[in-house]
């Protein structure tokens, strides 16, 4: 694996503006959808000889709207289905075998367009001070329990919660995913706008319990240390649809100009030392071998038991939307 280049980044104020209007002949379009506060340090981090302009709060569906006529080259997606999409839609350029197998085969896109850069776990973060351990459901149909009612956060229009119910979705089937979203929904859960407040709500002990990922939780850790952190996570398991891992990834688009650059940058986010940073500083598993995520309380990625399903099938996330609109959660 490649470790010579190192890539510059610049961003505008907004994270919102035109990147072909301000980015140089020679610099990498990047599209992220991983905000600013967690992947810009580790962009300037790799920084220096080949500028990028990276632009923030990018979707997928922008790129689609802009087919080959995006100025992107990359496109780092917080989401496996959001790349799933631009496969499917044939925007991404075939990464070479090095990068494909680069990283831990179960996580692996067998489209070839795309490669994970981390991954993170569904779970049920709760306060004990709130409900006891043994009160704890053994998977998300638990929380359809008369006790769960109201005290149960979640986070609608959050790309991780959409791709949990296009996870349903593939496990249980349309009808199976709109029967448990319409139970959930009539056990009045809290509904919030992003997994951050949720993570929030619960260490106050104004809430029981939420769905959210398990990253949220170390970085509470990290910054403020264990003692101060009253909440706990709780990991669904045997492959239930609320154990589900998913992953931030990168593609490369097919219409980009400088595909050999923008591969050579997927290349140095597999790096033992940037994997190492998605484990320090964004608390995600790395997806490589060789560096880990040691965190008490968090198991080894080896030891979770998420629903066998291929990450490519998550691209269906308009269906996941209409889905939610019909039922009144979002």
């Amino acid at each position: 694996m490649s470790s010579g280049l190192i890539v510059g980044c610049g961003s505008d104020d907004s994270g919102s503006g035109d990147a072909s209007a301000s980015a140089s002949d020679t610099a990498l379009v990047l599209y992220s959808g991983r905000s600013e506060e967690l992947v810009g340090p580790l962009i300037e981090r790799v920084g220096g000889t080949v500028p990028v302009k990276a632009t923030y709060d990018r979707k997928a569906a922008q790129i689609l709207e802009e087919g080959d006529r995006s100025p992107a080259d990359l496109f780092f997606a917080q989401d496996a289905g959001e790349l799933g999409a631009l496969a499917e839609a044939g925007l991404l350029a075939p990464l070479p075998e090095d990068i494909k197998n680069a990283v831990l085969e179960p996580y692996r896109s067998e489209t070839g367009g795309w490669v994970p850069t981390s991954a993170r776990s569904r779970v049920l973060i709760y306060n004990p001070n709130n409900i006891g351990e043994s009160e704890l459901p053994e998977g998300i149909d638990g929380l359809l329990a008369q006790r769960f009612r109201g005290q149960v956060g979640y986070a609608p229009t959050n790309a991780s919660f959409k791709s949990f119910v296009t996870a349903l979705r593939l496990v249980r089937g349309e009808d199976g995913a709109r029967d448990w979203l319409t139970k959930f929904l009539a056990n009045d859960p809290k509904k919030f706008d992003g997994n951050g407040a949720i993570v929030e709500a619960v260490n106050s002990g104004s809430l029981a319990t939420g769905l959210t990922n398990h990253y949220y939780w170390v970085q509470e850790i990290n910054e403020k240390g264990a003692a101060a952190v009253p909440s706990k996570l709780h990991f669904f398991s045997n492959g239930d649809p609320g154990a589900l891992v998913n992953v931030a990834g990168i593609g490369v688009l097919k219409s980009s100009k400088k595909q050999e650059q923008a591969f050579e940058f997927a290349r140095q986010l597999l790096t033992p030392e940037t994997q190492e940073f998605f484990a320090t500083e964004v608390g995600e598993y790395p997806v490589i071998e060789g560096v880990q995520l040691n965190v008490a309380g968090i198991p080894p990625l080896s030891e979770l038991q998420p629903p066998k399903i291929n990450l490519d099938d998550l691209s269906d996330v308009q269906g996941t939307e209409k889905l939610l609109t019909e039922v009144g959660a979002i």
